[in-house]
């Protein structure tokens, strides 16, 4: 199937050198890699349930979205411990450590998704059995 995207010339060109250094033979088996590794990382979080302790990391331009993305997690203060927050010039760096239920974690992390101005959210879960 052939598609197209609408990519920032920086990014493609990041991307590119990266699959090009990883000595992959060609960019549409780096997408395609790229896009198992999103589909992998995405069941996981959405199949996994009870209790849990996660870090969701992101970063985002902190004129664009730092009020929304404040409202966000006060939303999610039953499920946030406390957070973690560095700037790099105009972008920023968050760190939200929670603990609670898969589900909540699931929905916060869907929904700092949802902003422009957020370019990745990451998410690392920790299943503790006595939890």
């Amino acid at each position: 199937m052939r598609t197209s995207f609408n990519i920032p010339d920086e990014v493609v060109e990041e991307f590119d050198r990266v699959w090009t250094e990883q000595g992959i033979e060609n960019r549409s088996r780096a997408v395609r890699e790229a896009m198992l590794e999103y589909i992998e990382s995405h069941t996981r979080l959405e199949e996994t349930t009870g209790e849990v302790v996660a870090l969701v990391a992101f970063d985002y331009r902190h004129h664009e979205v730092i009020q929304e993305l404040h409202a966000v997690q006060h939303g999610y203060q039953d499920v946030i411990l406390n957070t973690s927050h560095t700037h790099q010039g105009e972008w920023c760096l968050e760190s939200l450590f929670c603990r609670g239920s898969a589900e909540r974690v699931h929905e916060l992390t869907y929904r700092l998704r949802d902003f422009d101005g957020v370019r990745r959210v990451k998410v690392m879960v920790i299943r503790d059995s006595g939890l």
